[in-house]
């Protein structure tokens, strides 16, 4: 049973990604830029207790503290039960004992699992969850877990008449990173629009619009995450760019494109 598929990274053409839905491909990238690794490992962002919630997981950050890790894990632990014990071995037992913990009991577990102060989550689990994040069944689980966010993100796109793959993944993005778009930049990016000449051929009408949202909504962002959010949201609009020093190609990389998300 592979854990993982073959070693791509964020340089790489990847012919296996571009074969999954469109939801997976732009978890697949937000999940890059908030971990600043590329496939599969994206999947397996993992951080300790410094913010109260135990141990959070995943493109999204699922956690103990908001109960929303133990669905995942409980979901992967009845669906795939073969795998989590190839991941999770010695320690497999332990860990769907705490599944079945009350939630103090189960904050508890993950603090004794991780360093007091720095919170990094102490070998071997470090380890097997990362493990766990790169096998295709726990992405998958992770993408509909991420179904919701998604689905926000696919309005956004109809509220602002986008309809690529790419505007997918930008918008994405912002239901990620940001939350949503507010009144006042709503009101901005539409004034841009009116601007746009609107005897561009479709593809550029489509990038130029991106752009305006991502520099808006960029614009929009707390001091010091301007710069920030304004290069992975043009690295969406664009197709490609530089994010915290790593050089992106959404099409070669995530199989993202100017092609209409259907």
């Amino acid at each position: 049973m592979r854990l993982s598929d073959p070693g791509l990274d964020n340089t790489s053409a990847n012919p296996y990604i571009a074969t999954k839905p469109l939801a997976y491909r732009c978890l697949a990238l937000t999940g890059s830029f908030e971990t600043g690794k590329g496939f599969p490992d994206c999947f397996s962002g993992l951080s300790g207790d410094f913010d109260g919630q135990g141990i959070s997981f995943g493109v999204l950050q699922w956690n103990f503290g908001q109960k929303s890790l133990q669905r995942l894990l409980r979901e992967m632990r009845d669906q795939h039960p073969d795998i989590m014990k190839l991941v999770f071995q010695s320690q497999y037992d332990t860990l769907l004992n705490a599944l079945d913990l009350s939630q103090n009991e189960i904050m508890q577990f993950a603090r004794e699992i991780q360093h007091p102060v720095k919170h990094f989550v102490y070998k071997p689990w470090r380890e097997m969850l990362v493990a766990l994040g790169r096998t295709p069944e726990f992405q998958d689980i992770e993408t509909k877990y991420a179904h919701d966010t998604f689905e926000k993100a696919i309005r956004l796109c109809r509220e602002y008449e986008l309809g690529s793959e790419r505007a997918a993944a930008l918008m994405f993005d912002i239901k990620v990173q940001n939350g949503s778009i507010a009144g006042e930049t709503k009101r901005l990016i539409s004034a841009d629009f009116e601007t746009i000449a609107k005897s561009l051929p479709q593809d550029e009408l489509e990038v130029m619009k991106m752009r305006i949202v991502a520099n808006r909504r960029a614009g929009a962002a707390r001091p010091g995450w301007t710069a920030d959010v304004r290069a992975r949201k043009l690295c969406c609009a664009n197709g490609g760019g530089v994010v915290h020093g790593i050089e992106y190609d959404l099409d070669n990389q995530f199989g993202i494109s100017l092609k209409s998300m259907g």
